[in-house]
């Protein structure tokens, strides 16, 4: 087959060029992360209750909440921190496990450094 008539994708010209707009598009992501979008992002995991009731008191003020709405909606919030608790405890369980996964593969030597990465990660 003549190079002219290679399907688009088996060209290695548009491969490298679609490789070099994967690579700066997690670049671009992993730079901006890094920046500050990540420590917002847990900065804001942090305080949900004092974020709920916030939310609360916003929604029943602004929204000009029936005595009967503004409780439907304490509720609701309730349930979906409640619901937000019970998936960070299966996050916190998968981790857990995975770490211990890990661990039963290592050599004592290989334990103690994973140990010590493990306890320079930033907690999540």
């Amino acid at each position: 087959m003549v190079a002219a008539e290679r399907a688009s994708w088996q060209n290695w010209r548009v491969l490298a060029m679609l490789s070099l707009v994967f690579v700066c598009g997690a670049l671009a992501g992993a730079l901006t992360m890094r920046v500050g979008i990540h420590d917002t992002l847990h900065r804001m995991g942090s305080g949900r209750a004092e974020r709920s009731q916030l939310t609360y008191g916003r929604l029943t003020r602004e929204l000009n909440l029936s005595s009967q709405q503004a409780d439907q909606l304490k509720s609701i919030l309730d349930d979906m921190f409640k619901y937000h608790q019970d998936l960070d405890a299966q996050i916190e369980d998968v981790r857990a496990t995975g770490k211990n996964r890990i661990r039963q593969i290592l050599n004592p030597q290989q334990r103690q450094d994973f140990e010590r990465i493990c306890n320079e990660l930033p907690p999540l």
